[in-house]
């Protein structure tokens, strides 16, 4: 019987959970097993070292295959559009903020950070890194999100207040809101 070993030693070879480990210790086992099966020609002392250099160099060359996915460069955009709603009076309302500056949505602040868009040739997705703050009755400022948002999952990490709803609808490179200064 065909016993499993290393090529340097005749001790039995605990699986480790690797793929090209796994095939050099099957190689060796069927190496070790060659004159039950009559494959000298193929796993025979040759062929063995050949065939394990075969597998090794393929399942290499399919690691670096899988590893190397094209990622385009993401678009900085300078306005994130949001969408608010006021559960108290139930309305809601659309803006336009610029990066870096805050705009007030009831008695939230909102500063959106970075955001970003894909390139055309690429799935659409938009997200935005965004700052909100509560003004409290104390006139106090008290962060309640950080984080990143997506305009394809708005319920992800939109940001859930007692009275107000903020979440991204998107990012634009152009708005009719004045710079501010």
């Amino acid at each position: 019987m065909g016993c499993w070993t290393n090529s340097r030693s005749v001790e039995p070879v605990k699986m480790q959970g690797g793929l090209v480990f796994g095939m050099l210790v099957y190689d060796q086992w069927v190496s070790n097993r060659s004159s039950e099966f009559g494959m000298n020609y193929f796993v025979g002392r040759k062929g063995g070292w050949i065939m394990r250099r075969a597998a090794i160099a393929s399942l290499f060359l399919l690691g670096c295959l899988l590893g190397l996915q094209a990622k385009a460069e993401e678009v900085a955009n300078p306005v994130a559009t949001f969408a608010g709603l006021d559960k108290i009076t139930a309305r809601m309302i659309q803006f336009d903020v610029y990066i870096d500056e805050t705009v007030q949505f009831g008695s939230l602040q909102v500063t959106p950070r970075v955001c970003y868009t894909r390139p055309e040739t690429e799935r659409q997705e938009e997200t935005a890194f965004v700052e909100v703050d509560e003004i409290t009755l104390e006139r106090k400022v008290r962060r309640i999100f950080t984080g990143w948002m997506f305009a394809s999952s708005p319920g992800m990490n939109a940001v859930e207040h007692p009275v107000y709803d903020v979440w991204l609808v998107g990012c634009k490179q152009n708005t009719d809101v004045p710079k501010p200064n």
